[in-house]
């Protein structure tokens, strides 16, 4: 599973940090780090929680199987 980032929508909320801080990166100012994120294999249903809870949908899912996040 990868989550695309796209960096200039991010508002700097940190839902996706406070869902999921094992997963999403920020800045000292509270925004996404630029570039791509692997999803480490057992990891799928954190970080498809973090992407979700973005209210400007800065971030998004690829290559997610369903049945990966059981």
């Amino acid at each position: 599973m990868k989550i695309r980032v796209v960096k200039e929508k991010c508002a700097g909320h940190a839902r996706c940090w406070a869902q999921s801080p094992e997963i999403y990166d920020l800045d000292d100012e509270g925004y996404i780090l630029d570039g791509d994120i692997d999803v480490p294999e057992g990891q799928e249903r954190a970080a498809w929680l973090g992407a979700k809870s973005c209210p400007e949908r800065a971030l998004v899912i690829e290559d997610y199987k369903k049945d990966s996040a059981a």
